[in-house]
C-alpha cells in the first residue's frame, strides 16, 4: 500500500515538473513576452508578491462553492428520491431538469444577477445551478438500483417511506451519491467564477478580470492555478468523505 500511495503522488508531481521544465525552456528559447506567456518563475513570484489578494479572494470563492453545493445537496437529494419513487413526477419533472442543464449558466447569470444582485446570493444561486444536476441524476440512478427482493420484504415488514429510504435505499445509493458529488463540487468553481465574471468586486473570479484588464499576466495565471487548487482541495475533500464512507459502499470496497 506504501509503495502505491509513493506513486500515485511521485508520478503526478513528475509530470508537473516535466510540464513546469518544457513551458519554462519554450518561453526562454523563443522569447515569449510576458504579456502573452510568463515563465513558471514569473506566476510563481506573483504567488508571492499577490499572496494576500490570492488568499483573501480565494477564500471568497470558496465560500461560494461550499455553500452553493451543500445547498445543492441537500435541495437534490431529496428531489432525487421524490423522481426515483414516482413514475408520474419523473415523467413530469426529468425532461425540465434536462432543459435546466442544457441552458449555458453564462447566459442566465445576467438574469440571475438581475434577480439577486451582486452580492454572494447570485454566486450561490449560479453555483447551485451547475451543482444540481449532477447530484439529482446519480442520486435517482443509485436509488433505482435497490435491490427490488429488500424494497418487497421492507414493505411486507409494514417499514415506513423513511425507513425504506434510510435503512434500505440510501446506503444502495451511496456510491452514486458520492461520485455526483465528485462531479458537482468540480463544476462548483465553475459557477463561481460565471457569478463573478459577470458581476462582482470579489472573488478570484474578479481578480482574474482585474489581471487581464491591466495585462498583469503572471497574476491571471496565478488566479487560474489558485482556482484549481480550489478545485482540486473541494474534490479531495469529498473523496476523503468517500474514505470515511467506505464501510457502506460495499460496491466501491470491492473494487478497491
Amino acid at each position: 500500500m506504501s509503495k502505491m500511495n509513493l506513486r500515485a503522488v511521485a508520478y503526478p508531481a513528475l509530470g508537473i515538473a516535466v510540464v513546469i521544465v518544457l513551458w519554462q525552456a519554450y518561453v526562454t528559447m523563443f522569447h515569449v513576452p510576458i504579456a502573452v506567456l510568463p515563465t513558471p518563475a514569473q506566476i510563481a513570484q506573483s504567488f508571492i508578491e499577490d499572496r494576500a489578494a490570492l488568499v483573501s479572494q480565494g477564500w471568497v470563492t470558496l465560500q461560494e462553492c461550499v455553500y452553493g453545493f451543500g445547498l445543492a445537496f441537500i435541495v437534490g437529494v431529496p428531489i432525487a428520491f421524490i423522481i426515483a419513487n414516482s413514475p408520474v413526477l419523473n415523467r413530469m419533472f426529468y425532461p425540465l431538469l434536462i432543459a435546466m442543464q442544457s441552458v449555458p449558466k453564462v447566459a442566465l447569470a445576467p438574469i440571475i444577477l438581475v434577480w439577486l444582485g451582486t452580492g454572494i446570493e447570485s454566486k450561490l444561486a449560479l453555483v447551485w445551478l451547475v451543482a444540481f444536476f449532477p447530484i439529482v441524476v446519480d442520486t435517482a440512478a443509485g436509488l433505482r438500483t435497490t435491490p427490488v427482493s429488500l424494497l418487497e420484504l421492507a414493505t411486507s415488514l409494514r417499514a415506513t417511506r423513511m425507513q425504506i429510504f434510510t435503512k434500505i435505499q440510501m446506503p444502495a445509493a451511496l456510491p452514486h451519491i458520492v461520485s455526483g458529488a465528485k462531479i458537482a463540487v468540480t463544476l462548483a468553481v465553475i459557477g463561481a467564477v460565471i457569478g463573478e465574471f459577470v458581476g462582482s468586486n470579489e472573488g478570484l473570479g474578479n481578480l482574474l478580470l482585474v489581471a487581464n484588464s491591466q495585462i498583469n499576466t503572471p497574476l491571471a495565471f496565478a488566479a487560474l492555478i489558485s482556482l484549481a487548487i480550489l478545485g482540486l482541495g473541494l474534490y479531495g475533500a469529498v473523496a476523503l468523505i468517500e474514505v470515511a464512507l467506505r464501510p457502506w459502499l460495499p460496491h466501491t470496497a470491492e473494487a478497491a
